[in-house]
């Protein structure tokens, strides 16, 4: 019985993986015009109205939806035959024990690849630009033309805060999907720089005065639930990159000693 279901799963994995590879230009266009959408949304309903809104919001819109296109096609460059790399010099995950293997042993293993477990892992990554995004203009709104300064600075913050994390999210995914050894190691970096920044501009946020009430709730709010996702993903998957042994096999080259 429990064979069965573990062969479905794996073969739904294996599909959904082939889906996101073939895919993946699909995906981008398809984000270009939800971003689009929500973008002109959100300047649409701008209480001053979109001719009074100012040249930054705009090109932070443009920014929102460009960046995770351009860094996905650079990671897509960077990481073109990836496997083929060697291993790095150090090795930082020291948990278990294991037995370095060579790269056509490693390819030859079972678990070599990033189906399984690993497509959750995938699909989390790429779910965090359009959630990113969203919860950024859902807390930012459009700042009109002739606000006071500390509104462009907090603007200007945020905006870099969600362009630099919707980039370098699709950057790690592709690292994976292309079994880049760097991969573990690139997503552990991510995590803390996303912590790091949330607790900055939380902290930058606490110091700024005059900011309205409901602003400073909503930003908090907003801040809040991207250091709660952080480490949820934290708590959930770096035990997994640590120890799985298809984590191991794939972006360590080592097996269960």
């Amino acid at each position: 019985m429990l064979k069965p279901i573990s062969e479905r799963l794996r073969a739904r994995s294996a599909a959904v993986l082939h889906s996101l590879d073939s895919g993946l230009d699909r995906l981008l266009k398809l984000w270009l015009l939800v971003a689009l959408f929500g973008c002109s949304a959100r300047a649409a309903s701008a209480s001053a109205g979109i001719e009074q809104i100012g040249a930054p919001s705009y090109i932070s819109y443009v920014l929102l939806m460009v960046a995770p296109v351009v860094s996905t096609l650079l990671a897509l460059r960077w990481f073109e035959a990836a496997d083929d790399r060697p291993q790095l010099s150090s090795r930082l995950a020291r948990a278990g024990r294991w037995r370095a293997v060579s790269a056509d042993e490693a390819r030859a293993h079972p678990l070599y690849g990033t189906s399984g477990i690993m497509v959750s892992l995938l699909v989390g990554m790429l779910l965090n630009v359009p959630v990113r995004a969203a919860e950024y203009l859902a807390a930012m709104p459009p700042v009109p033309i002739g606000a006071p300064r500390w509104v462009t600075i907090l603007q200007t913050a945020m905006t870099f805060d969600v362009v630099l994390f919707t980039s370098l999210y699709p950057i790690a995914f592709v690292a994976a999907l292309r079994r880049a050894p760097i991969f573990p190691r690139l997503l552990a970096a991510i995590w803390v720089c996303d912590i790091a920044m949330q607790l900055g501009i939380a902290s930058a946020v606490a110091s700024t005065t005059h900011l309205p009430a409901d602003v400073a709730h909503a930003l908090r709010t907003l801040l809040t639930g991207n250091v709660e996702k952080v480490l949820i993903s934290v708590c959930l998957w770096l035990p997994y990159l640590l120890l799985s042994t298809r984590v191991n096999v794939t972006f360590r080259q080592r097996v269960p000693a």
